[in-house]
């Protein structure tokens, strides 16, 4: 079983504790957020576990704790996102240089190889044009050099909640954005990419994109895996099956894992997330988590996970 920590949440920013919490008691529960009555039961037991995929803009919170995770025998890697917007649409992240630093430190804990740097989500507005990111993704590039292999490009995607959002920041803060990924826009996506991707290779860098229906291939980007069996079994030595994830979109490729993490619940409040209502809903789920609970938001409350003959004798003990 792959465990992803996770694309719904920021939990090495924000639950590193709780997610520690649940490693020393080896399981955790989950709860479905189209049905809030159903529970499922996770075991977080070493052997259980093939790998951890962290995704996260801060993971210094969770770095104190990787030896320990070492020590019980956890294989994980880090999807680490790493952009340089403006406060107007990354309100709350640390300062660029910081995560530079804490990047730096990462890789040097735990491999190169185990960081993946994430240059995403690419958006393109008033005030951050093609030049922009060209511009920020060079100075990533030569900043990263050598502390990853791999990075992953992806373009917003218009969800119809992201949509308000940027409609909310067109009328508050006036910043216009625009889906470079429309057919009127090709020439422009392709000198990006192809900037980006010269950049990318001169830095010592494979360049890979997330979950697109676009074709770069003519370019020499190809679709990527976030959870990747073939980066898994070449790092770790494992043989884990390349089976796609039912429970992703059609253009991701990521192979099967378990999502652990919540709605509503990053305190980042990017103007692009679309795993956030928005900042009310996120603050009233967070008065709701207890680093006691085996669910990251709330109580069981009596609840028995759908999967229960394993943990019926669990809880009994």
């Amino acid at each position: 079983m792959i465990i992803s920590a996770s694309r719904r949440t920021d939990i090495p920013a924000f639950f590193s504790e709780w997610f520690m919490r649940r490693i020393e008691e080896g399981f955790l529960l989950w709860r479905n957020p189209f049905n809030a009555r159903q529970l499922k039961y996770i075991s977080l037991r070493p052997k259980d576990v093939d790998v951890i995929v962290f995704w996260t803009k801060n993971p210094k919170p969770l770095m104190k704790h990787l030896t320990h995770l070492d020590q019980l025998g956890f294989r994980y890697y880090f999807q680490f996102t790493l952009n340089d917007y403006p406060r107007t649409i990354e309100p709350s992240v640390p300062s660029l240089e910081q995560r530079i630093s804490i990047f730096q430190e990462l890789s040097n804990a735990i491999g190169p190889e185990k960081v993946i740097w994430r240059y995403d989500p690419i958006i393109i507005s008033n005030v951050t044009p093609l030049e922009y990111h060209i511009d920020k993704f060079t100075y990533l590039s030569s900043s990263l050099r050598g502390f990853s292999k791999r990075v992953v490009i992806s373009f917003v995607d218009m969800y119809g909640k992201v949509s308000i959002k940027f409609k909310r920041l067109e009328k508050e803060k006036g910043v216009f954005v625009e889906d470079i990924t429309k057919e009127q826009y090709h020439i422009l996506l392709e000198k990006l990419c192809y900037a980006l991707k010269i950049t990318a290779e001169n830095h010592g860098f494979e360049i890979y994109t997330c979950s697109e229906s676009i074709d770069l291939d003519y370019l020499g980007i190809v679709h990527g895996k976030c959870v990747d069996d073939t980066l898994i079994n070449k790092i770790f030595g494992l043989n884990v099956p390349n089976k796609k994830d039912k429970n992703q979109r059609s253009e991701c490729l990521c192979v099967q894992s378990v999502d652990i993490g919540c709605y509503n619940t990053c305190k980042f409040f990017c103007s692009y997330c679309y795993a956030n209502l928005s900042e009310k809903a996120v603050m009233s789920n967070l008065k709701k988590h207890k680093l006691s609970s085996p669910l990251l938001i709330g109580e069981p409350n009596g609840l028995i996970p759908v999967n229960s003959y394993e943990q019926l004798n669990l809880f009994k003990e």
